[in-house]
């Protein structure tokens, strides 16, 4: 199914449809503030095959990340924050940004990577926030990439539905996307890391 949805307004009958296909275990390609991304139901845990036929670079297991409505959310999948932690959260999202946290017992065991580590994204754009919000809880994604690198013609939901229309249920035309991935923060330690460079000043 193509759709096309306004990142400014979305639709909620649309909302609701993907909402639907995410609850009956489907597989989405949605826009974010950064790159287009695949995305899932944090509870469908039998994605891991399609994933395969979906993405070339399997190099890294459990390389996911959650996408939550807000910090209350958030709250709910990871461990109890450090209160400079949740202020640095707080200042940088919605934003471009996945901040690596603790998982809580609320990640499903499959989900989780050696270290018990979560991805959290709460991106600036209404189109994953409302899909979040209907459906009432996180998705799991991951970028639509190949290789670590992030090809041009990914920015074209149209081009995109030309791929992989067959091996999704649901690919959302949000407009065009952006070729710079979001920048990540490993906030495990005592002190937050920059651990990759995307987009996004992080503001602490």
């Amino acid at each position: 199914m193509y759709l096309k949805i306004h990142p400014e307004n979305p639709s909620q009958r649309q909302i609701s449809r993907v909402a639907e296909h995410l609850r009956n275990d489907g597989l989405i390609i949605y826009p974010t503030d950064t790159v287009y991304a695949i995305g899932w139901s944090i509870y469908n845990t039998k994605s891991a095959d399609r994933l395969k036929k979906i993405k070339k670079d399997n190099k890294q297991e459990n390389n996911y990340s959650l996408i939550c409505s807000d910090l209350s959310q958030a709250s709910q999948f990871t461990k109890q924050m450090e209160k400079t932690t949740f202020k640095l959260l707080k200042h940088n999202l919605p934003g471009p940004f996945t901040f690596i946290l603790p998982a809580s017992n609320e990640v499903p065991q499959v989900y989780k990577n050696k270290k018990k580590t979560v991805g959290i994204r709460i991106p600036d754009n209404n189109i994953p926030l409302e899909i979040v919000k209907e459906l009432g809880h996180p998705i799991m994604t991951t970028s639509l990439r190949e290789e670590d690198e992030v090809l041009d013609y990914i920015v074209d939901p149209e081009l995109i539905h030309e791929k992989y229309d067959k091996l999704v249920d649901v690919i959302i035309d949000g407009g065009s996307g952006n070729i710079n991935p979001s920048t990540i923060v490993d906030c495990t330690n005592s002190a937050p890391t920059v651990v990759r460079e995307g987009l996004g000043e992080l503001v602490e």
